[in-house]
């Protein structure tokens, strides 16, 4: 099955096409729930901010301008929305192993069971631009370019948020040396 370039959707989507729009919700449904989830930490809040993300672009979606990529774009206004849940401070419930999406091994340790529940902890401790920043670049693997646009900084500021968190998280995890 060829895969319809996401400029092409956006532009149908644009002109009312429903199925154009569903083809993007689709391709982009997962990526922006991973990015909702592990910024909020709780499976509640990711799908309300991903269900959210994807009402906001539609009604937005005739003034997209296609400056950036449309995967730039919702990711922009997905982090946006998990902003202003930290600005309200609502999560509803921690992350557990659980809800990072396929089971973890059953044959997995207590003890990478516990490191990966303090390592869980303290992204969800980081300041939220270090945690978004970490987040895209690593879990979501979007370049230092795209993630200023989604963060709407510059390359040199991400560069140094990325940096002030790994530090952080390394800070404590060297003890499990």
């Amino acid at each position: 099955m060829v895969e319809v370039d996401d400029r092409i959707l956006v532009g149908a989507a644009q002109s009312g096409d429903l199925d154009a729009f569903e083809m993007l919700v689709r391709r982009y449904h997962a990526p922006v729930y991973r990015i909702a989830l592990r910024l909020l930490g709780s499976s509640a809040d990711a799908d309300d901010v991903t269900q959210d993300t994807f009402l906001r672009a539609w009604r937005s979606l005739a003034r997209f301008r296609g400056d950036s990529s449309f995967a730039t774009w919702l990711y922009r206004i997905a982090t946006r929305r998990c902003f202003d849940l930290f600005a309200a401070h609502r999560p509803t419930q921690t992350l557990d192993e659980e809800q990072h999406g396929p089971s973890v091994d059953p044959a997995s340790t207590i003890e990478q069971r516990e490191r990966l529940r303090a390592i869980t902890q303290q992204i969800q401790a980081l300041p939220p631009d270090q945690r978004a920043a970490l987040v895209l670049r690593e879990f979501e693997g979007l370049r230092y370019e795209d993630i200023a646009d989604v963060l709407e900084t510059t390359v040199p500021a991400i560069k140094g948020r990325i940096h002030r968190a790994r530090l952080a998280l390394l800070k404590e995890t060297t003890a499990w040396r």
